[in-house]
């Protein structure tokens, strides 16, 4: 008994050691990453309460108090916007204690890259914290958050025109026949994906002897923005760019076949997924993955940019510094490094990570918490369908008003 307490208390004390270790390794530049795996691991967490938590919570009097119990599909949502508020809080809250700062002189900067087991366990605490919240409360988080998710996509459209127009600047400034040369193939290869990508979605999502005028809408629209962008780039007032029109035009279209693939199992013109009702659960984790992965590169994306938000004083080199260092070695200019301004805004960094978890909670629970028509898919329904839709449509007026801005008021920069 005594050997086998030694043992334990030995093995309790390694992995203490080890996680101490591995937290005290986050560097500056790393520190970007440890959050993403953060609120990667919220996610991993939503979904795993989704699906084992329900008959634990309807014992919970404060959560279950009504006459009659709900449906399990319920407490599923129940349990993901919990988790989603803890998360959404930390974030909130890290984000308010960085407001103004400027330099990497200032006491905070230190705690925005260090702490880490502290910040560990005030997430898992305040995660717990959330069961014990009235329904009320969680109720209220979940229609704001509907809002949220749509600050967080508006977002992820600034982000790809300001990229798009960046990449476009970049090659043309090189002044080459080469580059020239790349970005007429890269433009032609994005169109041709663009006119086979709409083929197949009519393939797939316009049934013959079914009514999908809806669907034929969608796409026919999103042909439409197509020929738009080009016409508008190519015109001599605007002295445009095809590459960027070429790129918008298959992100709208992607946006088109990801709001048609939300569409309901059930659905008659839902030709893709008609006949697969059920999902295994690979397809889960697969769905769950991509969802994960897109939400956390947007994130840390928008966080670290330095044209969003950032302090007047922030160097735009900034941005291009790796984000896991190869060296792990302290650098020789640790201290002088120490008055030189931030690369991006904290706060604005932190606030990403907060609409990103409402953004993550919506996709869970089907953006609703009339969760039935979804089942145990993720991202699917009707409030799906119609998100990805209109996200599309705004893609396409910021970046018609992108090149249309100069023209209207060219006495401002833009």
């Amino acid at each position: 008994m005594w050997a086998a307490s030694c043992l334990a208390s030995c093995c309790a004390a390694c992995a203490c050691n080890a996680c101490t270790t591995v937290v005290s390794g986050i560097s500056r530049r790393s520190a970007r990453i440890a959050y993403c795996g953060l609120f990667a691991l919220s996610l991993i967490v939503s979904w795993i309460l989704r699906e084992v938590a329900a008959p634990l919570m309807e014992r919970i009097p404060w959560i279950n108090h009504f006459h009659k119990t709900p449906d399990r599909e319920w407490f599923e949502t129940d349990a993901v916007l919990r988790v989603s508020l803890g998360n959404f809080l930390f974030f909130t809250i890290l984000a308010i204690m960085m407001v103004g700062v400027k330099n990497q002189k200032d006491p905070r900067d230190s705690l925005h890259h260090g702490g880490w087991m502290g910040k560990v366990v005030c997430w898992c605490l305040l995660v717990i914290f959330m069961f014990f919240l009235p329904n009320e409360i969680v109720s209220f988080y979940e229609s704001i958050s509907k809002f949220g998710s749509g600050l967080f996509l508006l977002v992820q459209v600034v982000l790809l025109l300001d990229f798009v127009h960046g990449w476009n600047d970049k090659w043309v400034g090189y002044d080459e026949q080469f580059w020239y040369a790349a970005l007429f193939a890269v433009s032609f290869v994005c169109y041709v994906g663009t006119f086979a990508f709409s083929g197949l979605l009519f393939h797939w999502f316009t049934a013959s002897g079914q009514d999908c005028g809806l669907n034929t809408f969608f796409i026919v629209m999103t042909l439409i923005f197509a020929f738009v962008f080009a016409i508008i780039a190519l015109h001599p007032a605007v002295n445009g760019s095809v590459l960027p029109a070429s790129v918008i035009s298959l992100y709208c279209m992607y946006l088109c076949y990801s709001g048609l693939s939300s569409e309901p199992r059930e659905y008659e013109c839902n030709g893709l997924h008609r006949h697969s009702k059920a999902v295994s659960t690979s397809t889960l984790t697969i769905g769950l993955l991509t969802t994960v992965l897109s939400v956390v590169y947007s994130a840390v994306r928008a966080g670290s940019s330095t044209t969003l938000l950032s302090p007047p004083s922030s160097p735009r080199t900034g941005a291009d510094k790796p984000l896991l260092p190869l060296d792990s070695k302290p650098s020789e200019q640790e201290e002088k490094e120490k008055a030189k301004p931030v690369t991006y805004s904290y706060t604005f960094f932190h606030i990403i990570f907060s609409l990103a978890s409402m953004y993550s909670a919506m996709l869970l629970t089907g953006w609703s918490t009339s969760v039935g028509e979804s089942g145990k898919l993720v991202d699917v329904g009707w409030p799906s369908v119609w998100v990805r839709i209109l996200t599309g449509w705004a893609t396409a007026g910021l970046y018609i008003w992108s090149l249309v801005a100069p023209i209207l008021f060219p006495d401002r920069e833009f």
